[in-house]
């Protein structure tokens, strides 16, 4: 799902409110979540996970098409840990369509 295929599917159920409104609201989700994992703050949404932003440590790499070795700088990823509940509900889906196909 694209983040304009979520704009649609929650302007479709909440219609008395304007795609340009949902459009913002959801761009603002957004911008916070990554405002707050550039502060360093890990943000958790029950039901669904939690995102943290982890620190990786510089390392030696290759370049896959020469095979050289390249200096790859300590950085800061974001890193997603699904929570039980949607983990559960995925694999139940995962489930009853693997037995009624």
């Amino acid at each position: 799902m694209t983040k304009s295929q979520l704009i649609e599917t929650v302007a479709s159920q909440l219609e008395n409110v304007s795609k340009k409104d949902i459009e913002i609201i959801v761009e603002t989700i957004f911008s916070c979540m990554t405002d707050a994992l550039t502060r360093d703050e890990r943000i958790e949404i029950r039901g669904f996970g939690s995102f943290v932003s982890k620190i990786r440590d510089a390392r030696e790499g290759r370049n896959p098409k020469t095979g050289e070795k390249v200096s790859v700088p300590k950085k800061r990823t974001p890193f997603f840990t699904v929570g039980k509940e949607l983990k559960e509900r995925v694999n139940l889906k995962k489930h009853l369509n693997s037995t009624n196909g």
